[in-house]
């Protein structure tokens, strides 16, 4: 079938623009995390993260309900709805001066934006299969990864010439521009002769089905391991550059050059997955992962941090690896589940999602005066990545094929 398969650019770049909605309802609001802190009388500092950690909460448990409804209905009339909730809780965002009602609509705005953002991963899996997926998906996240480049500089260009509620405002706008684009260009994927009938029990049949598969479940928990362990960081890396480091006016810059080792190694990912296969690839870049993170925590149990030139080679280096394992540790779980990619692509990104949550807050909170507790947590959750890819890794070889 990969030989068959054709590159889409228009379909590729309307998948990577619906996921960047998320990535941009959460980066370009980091610059503004101190000032939204200021506004809603946040007391403890830690507290600031759960503005981050708990869109992911929303994100993850929105695609139970959106990616079985997809599988049923289609998949753009499940995207519209889920654009609906994410404005109305964008809404409730800029309106409110109470925290706890802001970590709820953050919540609720992580809901909506599961819908576009799981249902480009089944719409990918809808028109491709195989190692030609993997690079489509590797190309997708690409493009998502040049958002995180340019969205802590946005953030803080909106809230220098007008405040922190402009951000959400510019979300909710480029938003609407995906939409009418998505609205006009993408035809549905997902044919009505595909589809699975409407029941009460859809959600469990799917969920049984998903469970069969040993490699979808297998690689959907590394999926969770990587995701959480990076969640930390993107909780975190305010507090450890303006704070740790003192270097607030330069963080959108070095946060943008760290996402830019993300996207160089999805590029090449790209490049690489058709002729090396998604699970050598994949696992060879968790062996590095997990060697990066042991390192650090060797040469720097003391707690002091370096200097942030070896801190910022450790991150490029660590994220050069992650550049090749988002892209296919999705494409290695959803392989087998071509027949129920809606609910397959669902429960992936609820388990992955779930997982990762808890893990950011517990290590986040340790990360006060040191970044040591962020690379300890990579460490752990790179070599249990490591040993799912060693146990599993006799019982895929036809992945590849």
């Amino acid at each position: 079938m990969e030989e068959n398969q054709k590159f889409k650019p228009e379909f590729v770049a309307l998948m990577a623009s619906l996921m960047s909605i998320v990535a941009l309802s959460i980066d370009a609001l980091l610059p503004a995390i101190p000032q939204i802190s200021s506004a809603l009388g946040v007391t403890n500092p830690n507290d600031n993260q759960l503005l981050i950690t708990m869109i992911f909460l929303g994100l993850g448990f929105g695609q139970l309900l959106f990616g079985p409804l997809s599988d049923s209905f289609g998949r753009k009339p499940i995207v519209y709805i889920g654009f609906i909730v994410f404005i109305i809780a964008s809404i409730v965002c800029v309106s409110t001066r109470n925290f706890e009602v802001m970590i709820v609509a953050r919540v609720f705005q992580g809901i909506g934006l599961s819908s576009p953002r799981s249902l480009a991963l089944s719409m990918i899996r809808d028109s491709y299969s195989g190692n030609y997926m993997a690079k489509i998906i590797s190309i997708v996240v690409m493009f998502f990864i040049l958002v995180p480049v340019i969205a802590p500089t946005l953030g803080q260009a909106l809230i220098t010439f007008f405040n922190w509620e402009s951000i959400f405002y510019f979300n909710l706008l480029f938003g609407v521009i995906i939409m009418l684009w998505f609205w006009k260009r993408q035809p549905e994927t997902l044919a009505k002769h595909n589809r699975i009938k409407f029941s009460s029990h859809l959600f469990i049949d799917g969920t049984i089905e998903f469970f069969k598969h040993k490699q979808a479940v297998a690689f959907t928990f590394v999926s969770g391991f990587i995701t959480g362990s990076f969640m930390v960081y993107l909780s975190t890396s305010q507090q450890i550059f303006q704070e740790q480091y003192q270097l607030a006016e330069m963080f959108p810059y070095i946060f943008a050059s760290l996402a830019i080792s993300v996207g160089l190694a999805t590029y090449l990912n790209s490049r690489l997955v058709v002729k090396y296969g998604m699970l050598q690839i994949a696992y060879k870049a968790c062996i590095a992962y997990a060697i990066i993170s042991v390192l650090y925590v060797v040469m720097f149990w003391s707690g002091n941090n370096p200097s942030i030139y070896v801190l910022l080679g450790f991150f490029s280096l660590q994220f050069f690896a992650v550049g090749f394992l988002f892209g296919n540790l999705r494409a290695i779980a959803m392989q087998p589940l071509g027949h129920i990619a809606g609910i397959g692509a669902a429960i992936n990104g609820f388990i992955s999602t779930v997982m990762a949550v808890p893990i950011a807050n517990f290590i986040g909170n340790y990360v006060n005066t040191s970044v040591l507790p962020l690379f300890i947590g990579f460490s752990v959750f790179g070599i249990l990545s490591f040993l799912v890819f060693f146990l599993m890794k006799e019982k895929t070889k036809t992945i590849n094929a």
